[in-house]
């Protein structure tokens, strides 16, 4: 009788420790996918001057467009902001660039470039990483959110003052359909 109310208490203390490592390994799992989001941008923000250089002998017309670009390229590699801010900082360079992209079909010799193609070619690269890393972001995010919000987990969340992360949104830039008229015009 003695040894069964033992095992009894044992298990009713293990009970609260097991479900607070879960919820800190599903925390620092989301902080650890954003640290992945975080390294892909950086590539991107590395790309970016060499991008815009290559462009910017050939577009004159796209100036503004490119000045843009780079300045939010320098406020996001600031290391004072938050991880919000950077997501709508990366929001805007990622429209930036969709339209440089886009009007690059208006200059031919730079569509010729080699220099251009290798630098497309990496972006191109670095933006289907960032879309990993995104998706695997918002997986772990809804694990985390799927603890906090279920019981018992719950109690101890509120207890500890976790509440809910956000996901990361496409763009509704991104979300349009592409139309092949308006590519090939």
């Amino acid at each position: 009788m003695g040894f069964v109310f033992i095992v009894i208490i044992l298990v009713l203390l293990l009970i609260p420790v097991v479900l607070y490592n879960s919820l800190i390994r599903k925390k620092n799992a989301v902080g650890n996918a954003f640290g992945a989001i975080d390294a892909m941008l950086k590539k991107r923000y590395d790309l970016l001057p060499n991008l815009v250089t290559t462009v910017k002998t050939y577009m004159n017309y796209e100036r503004d467009t490119l000045t843009k670009i780079t300045e939010l390229r320098n406020q996001a590699t600031t290391a004072n902001i938050s991880p919000e801010q950077k997501i709508q900082l990366e929001n805007q360079i990622g429209g930036a660039m969709r339209n440089i992209m886009v009007q690059v079909e208006n200059y031919p010799d730079l569509k010729a470039n080699q220099n251009f193609l290798q630098l497309q070619g990496s972006w191109n690269e670095i933006e289907e990483q960032i879309s990993a890393a995104r998706r695997a972001y918002n997986a772990t995010v809804n694990d985390y959110n799927n603890a906090v919000e279920q019981f018992p987990t719950n109690i101890l969340a509120g207890m500890m003052h976790y509440g809910m992360k956000s996901y990361l949104d496409v763009p509704d830039e991104e979300r349009k359909n592409i139309s092949a008229a308006e590519l090939f015009k």
